[in-house]
């Protein structure tokens, strides 16, 4: 976790409201790091329903595979997060360590092991010892409190250089309902199906399978669409709680995500996810610059976002937006490759609203010294125009500084 916060992080923190339903607890159970907390417990009423959507990586972690099995049951009582150890790619022990884990939540809880749900990140290929969480759990369920949403966002970094919350509150029915987010992520980030970890809990009462659509579709255009290294990671974990107390207050019981009682829901909701996603690409590991590519014009929405995500996942075009340099043959580069359907002879681009080339070649009026000056602001705008169709999409990453290698050259020193 570093020392000093990014200068992209969000000036203010939203007040996190109560959910009812939904208890927090923190502590320090030494898993990595020294003098901080590391373990997060998240404890949640009988009948809350449980959705997830998980890294697509052949490689995944111990507690995505745990997750993905449980998730089949569609309850939860319980969420154990911890960081400073992925249990990723630890074999057999990896598995005892979830096991294990698990059944030490279970017990502090006071519920099954099916209901328990868990989420480890850090480093890669150590074996995690569960054996510490062994006490720990036990106080947290005691402790466990409807609360502070910014200290469990604090447990769960690693590299990050901010806890990252959100939230939102609308109405369902005749009542207020609210959805609180956090997220974790800074680097080793492209996500597919999911990304980092996130957790979302809301008071609303929906059901299991409504709650997995909603998730699912949500995160196609927020968390898929940020990357900042075009690695993803072992890890990724998206889970999402209804505990459903807001039907006491005259919440509607939701059974289908096409309901259309769930209209100002799903807004919200994706907002909150967008929030927090937005929040990972500002933090990206040694970030200085927030970038939003935007690729209009395309043959479908599809080709659009791969040739967006070709340019943001490019080294060359990251390096010259931290050197402050409207590098617009970089993009040109980034386009072509791509292999989607692209015309250079109608291909236009824009860095922050300034058209810098046009019909395939340098815009007549481009002006180096007007572009420079563009370049120094802390948001970059890329916008590339291709003339073949209606496809549009947009995606958020960061610049590639010096600092991006310096966290991941001494990441396990």
């Amino acid at each position: 976790m570093s020392s000093s916060v990014s200068p992209l992080a969000p000036k203010t923190v939203p007040d996190m409201p109560v959910i009812a339903g939904v208890r927090l607890a923190t502590a320090e159970a030494g898993i990595r790091y020294k003098n901080r907390t590391d373990v997060l417990l998240a404890v949640m009423d009988k009948g809350t329903a449980v959705a997830g959507v998980f890294t697509r990586s052949k490689c995944p972690s111990a507690p995505v595979e745990w997750c993905r099995a449980k998730l089949k049951g569609g309850k939860a009582r319980a969420l154990v997060v911890n960081s400073g150890n992925a249990n990723a790619f630890t074999g057999k022990t990896g598995r005892s360590s979830t096991a294990l884990t698990a059944k030490i939540a279970a017990k502090a809880v006071g519920c099954s092991e099916s209901e328990i749900f868990l989420a480890s990140t850090g480093v890669i290929g150590e074996p995690l010892d569960a054996t510490k969480f062994d006490g720990v759990l036990g106080r947290l369920a005691e402790a466990a409190e409807p609360g502070d949403y910014l200290a469990a966002a604090k447990a769960i970094m690693t590299t990050d250089t901010f806890p990252k919350v959100a939230t939102a509150t609308v109405k369902l029915g005749k009542a207020k309902v609210t959805i609180n987010g956090m997220a974790k992520g800074a680097g080793m980030i492209a996500p597919d199906m999911a990304t980092m970890l996130s957790f979302i809990f809301t008071d609303a009462p929906i059901a299991p399978g409504a709650l997995q659509a909603l998730l699912k579709s949500g995160v196609e255009d927020t968390f898929n669409a940020v990357t900042i290294d075009g690695d993803t990671s072992t890890s990724d974990t998206l889970l999402a709680f209804a505990t459903g107390a807001a039907a006491e207050h005259g919440a509607p019981k939701i059974s289908r995500a096409s309901d259309p009682r769930l209209k100002a829901f799903v807004k919200a909701f994706n907002q909150v996810l967008a929030n927090l996603s937005e929040q990972v690409a500002r933090d990206g590991e040694g970030a200085r610059k927030l970038v939003e590519i935007t690729v209009e014009g395309a043959k479908t929405k599809a080709s659009a976002r791969k040739i967006a995500m070709s340019i943001a996942n490019s080294p060359l075009v990251k390096t010259a937006i931290a050197g402050e340099d409207a590098n617009w043959g970089r993009v040109v580069m980034a386009v072509g490759k791509a292999g989607e359907p692209a015309d250079r002879d109608k291909l236009s681009i824009s860095f922050n609203g300034i058209r810098v080339a046009k019909s395939g070649a340098r815009d007549p009026s481009y002006d180096e010294t007007q572009v420079s000056e563009a370049m120094k602001a802390p948001e970059i705008a890329i916008k590339v125009s291709l003339g073949l169709g209606k496809g549009r999409d947009r995606v958020l990453t960061c610049d590639l500084t010096k600092e991006y290698v310096a966290i991941n050259g001494d990441y396990r020193s």
